[in-house]
């Protein structure tokens, strides 16, 4: 089946795949030349964690990223792995394709090249230096059972599953198009009903870089 839709190819920044090293066990190292790298924690599924042992920490570790905690749910399309992760501040999903046994251990680079990639398909403009400023160190982590989360990411990829019919295989999927859709759809954040209360994940994750670049001006 000829796709419907076209996405135009990304070239990942060659400073992004020098800075994001690999991953060598749960408790990891980073030889790229940021100094001060902040946590960033990914709580896993109880499925998916089954399939990553290798790299999940046990020990407490605090996330100090911008973005807080991130939720990874394990998902099929055409019975290839994947994964769907989702931040919860801003609600802003990364979809991760075709992970294997053979690239789990270069999960970081894939995250993250994914996650930068996305940022510039979405609009939000950020160079590759913040986008590793902002991530840091990834550190996966046993499910926190967040329930609220779960919901969330279990609405994304119904959503998946009804688009994904579009496309006779994963390779003809225009992956950061179906990304950008999810991170366009309306959702709801607050408690309130108040219109004000919905916005999309592309928004808040604007507002929340924005932030962060006002802040780093205001003590450069």
């Amino acid at each position: 089946m000829k796709n419907k839709f076209s996405e135009p190819i990304l070239q990942i920044d060659s400073v992004v795949n020098r800075n994001f090293t690999t991953l060598n066990s749960a408790t990891k190292t980073y030889s790229n030349r940021c100094h001060h790298l902040k946590t960033t924690i990914i709580h896993t599924t109880k499925k998916l964690e089954k399939q990553i042992k290798k790299i999940i920490c046990t020990e407490d570790i605090s996330d100090d990223s911008l973005l807080g905690k991130w939720n990874a749910a394990l998902f099929h399309v055409h019975l290839k792995k994947c994964w769907l992760v989702s931040n919860g501040l801003t609600k802003y999903n990364v979809i991760l394709t075709d992970i294997n046994a053979n690239n789990v251990n270069d999960i970081d680079i894939i995250f993250k090249s994914t996650f930068y990639n996305q940022l510039i398909y979405d609009g939000i403009i950020l160079d590759s230096k913040k986008a590793e400023e902002i991530i840091g160190d990834l550190i996966f982590r046993p499910t926190d059972n967040d329930r609220s989360t779960t919901a969330f990411q279990n609405q994304r990829i119904q959503d998946f599953e009804w688009w994904k019919y579009d496309f006779d295989s994963l390779k003809e999927m225009p992956i950061r198009e179906i990304n950008n859709r999810m991170n366009t759809t309306p959702i709801h954040i607050g408690k309130s009903k108040k219109m004000s209360d919905y916005t999309t994940s592309v928004e808040e994750m604007k507002k929340t870089v924005f932030i962060s670049n006002l802040s780093d001006h205001h003590y450069t």
